[in-house]
């Protein structure tokens, strides 16, 4: 009987789950590169409720970097902007891994951190919605991770569209979950994942 339940026990998936903060940058609050407006002001704010959490549980962090290539990006790392916030600066122990793209996956060793470690679920928060927050997910649910969102611990920029037409931060942030929500990812508030 007992050799039974270990063999069960061996076999069982484990759940365990990582944060991922995307690009919490200063340069992100210099509107007039990204466009002019930005929706939800409170997102870095649910970030920092949600890394709390997982400092008190000492479960798994990662802080991810945008590292522009382009000399006038506010996120270039010759800018101040390149800095994370500092309302969820890492911690010594947290690593920082440094992109150049839009997925955190790409030239990095992400996916080795999460799979040294066992991952299988990923909760993404961060900026932007529309970007590296959505290339992110989509990558990691394509290679098998089970991605969560947090949808007021992420923020979108208005866009112009393909005929001129203006596109607010709100529905650029709405219409990018959607496109997320169950094909790609679960989406949560911050208050729903809490109360988990």
């Amino acid at each position: 009987m007992t050799k039974t339940i270990s063999v069960i026990l061996a076999n069982m998936s484990i759940t365990k789950s990582a944060l991922l903060l995307i690009d919490i940058q200063d340069g992100l609050d210099e509107l007039g590169y990204y466009g002019g407006q930005r929706n939800n002001p409170d997102a870095e704010g649910n970030c920092r409720k949600i890394l709390d959490l997982f400092r008190a549980k000492a479960w798994p962090i990662f802080h991810i970097q945008h590292n522009s290539t382009n000399a006038d990006s506010p996120l270039h790392p010759s800018k101040p902007g390149n800095q994370t916030k500092s309302i969820v600066a890492p911690l010594a122990n947290e690593p920082v891994i440094g992109k150049s793209v839009n997925s955190a996956f790409i030239g990095t060793d992400l996916k080795n951190r999460l799979d040294a470690q066992n991952i299988t679920d990923l909760i993404i928060v961060g900026l932007t919605t529309e970007h590296c927050v959505s290339t992110t997910a989509r990558m990691a649910a394509n290679m098998g991770y089970k991605v969560i969102i947090i949808s007021d611990a992420t923020a979108a920029f208005n866009k112009v569209g393909i005929d001129g037409e203006s596109y607010e931060a709100e529905v650029i942030h709405l219409t990018t979950l959607a496109t997320l929500k169950d094909e790609f990812a679960e989406i949560l508030d911050t208050q729903r994942l809490l109360e988990r």
